[in-house]
């Protein structure tokens, strides 16, 4: 199956279905020769018309009728919240198209890891996914295709997964503008998400609540704002994901919890020696840490 002759579905046009589809459309679908379409499907129309009038959706279904849209798919990419995933894949397990290729782009993965077993037909390949790209504002109204240039994307490959299907993946998420692929098992990915995304989430947002003057920001120079970014939430779906991985969540907060602690003993016994130290060694690993993040996996 060629990339360019693929039809693709996407279940959800919010901010990442509506990127992933224009993704699709503009690196891959515009090739010379290409027979391919992007089916799309929404709870609410207005997304749907637009994906329409924009040419990204060959054609448009609702949430009703989307057992019409999943058996023409070859590659379905479900844009819901990790339980919500979930929940569609039980409820429609019988209308995918044999050998179809179906993913998610949810923050939590162990959830995926325990339940798929028991959901997935045999002829169905699921691999399980997450790309590390995306905006603050939410809807397709606000969706990019550029969102995914130069970002990573991780798979967490599956005993059942087929080698020629990962293979398809791994070449679809590049040619969507992915410059990094990286590789892992469910686990390692809830951890590392854990602390590099969740616990930012987390952080981000106590910073602001944390503020007993609404109009301190009067006195910002930069430092609040690029801090508190990403605190701009969407409440429900990060509340899911906190909750779906509490215990590597919980164990990064308290690390964290630790750090503030001493940071705060220095500040407050005025030990200028140990705040140095504190400060040099932060200093240290972040350098090792930014080296890392640029290594193509």
């Amino acid at each position: 199956m060629e990339l360019k002759n693929a039809t693709y579905g996407i279940v959800g046009l919010g901010i990442m279905g509506g990127s992933i589809a224009k993704a699709i459309r503009q690196n891959i679908l515009s090739q010379a020769g290409s027979t391919g379409r992007v089916l799309a499907c929404n709870r609410s129309t207005a997304c749907l018309a637009q994906a329409v009038s924009e040419g990204v959706a060959t054609a448009v279904y609702t949430s009703a009728d989307v057992d019409k849209m999943l058996p023409e798919c070859d590659v379905v990419f479900i844009c819901l919240y990790p339980h919500a995933t979930l929940t569609f894949m039980k409820e429609h397990r019988d209308h995918f198209k044999s050998g179809a290729i179906v993913t998610d782009i949810s923050g939590v993965k162990g959830i995926f890891e325990k339940a798929l077993p028991e959901i997935l037909r045999p002829d169905v390949d699921f691999i399980i996914g997450h790309p590390m790209a995306g905006g603050e504002k939410e809807g397709y109204a606000n969706s990019d295709a550029r969102f995914f240039i130069n970002h990573n994307y991780i798979l967490c490959p599956s005993d059942f997964n087929k080698a020629e299907n990962l293979d398809f993946m791994r070449t679809l998420v590049a040619e969507m503008g992915f410059t990094r692929i990286t590789e892992t098992t469910c686990d390692t990915h809830d951890y590392k998400i854990g602390f590099t995304s969740q616990l930012c989430h987390v952080i981000a947002s106590a910073l602001v609540e944390s503020a007993e003057d609404p109009e301190i920001t009067a006195f910002g120079g930069g430092s609040f704002e690029d801090l508190t970014r990403i605190a701009m939430i969407n409440a429900p779906l990060w509340t899911e994901l906190f909750i779906a991985n509490k215990e590597k969540l919980v164990s990064h907060i308290e690390g964290f919890e630790k750090q503030m602690e001493l940071f705060k003993r220095c500040i407050q016994n005025e030990d200028s020696d140990g705040l140095q130290a504190l400060l040099t060694d932060t200093r240290e690993k972040r350098l090792k840490m930014g080296s890392i993040s640029t290594v193509r996996k």
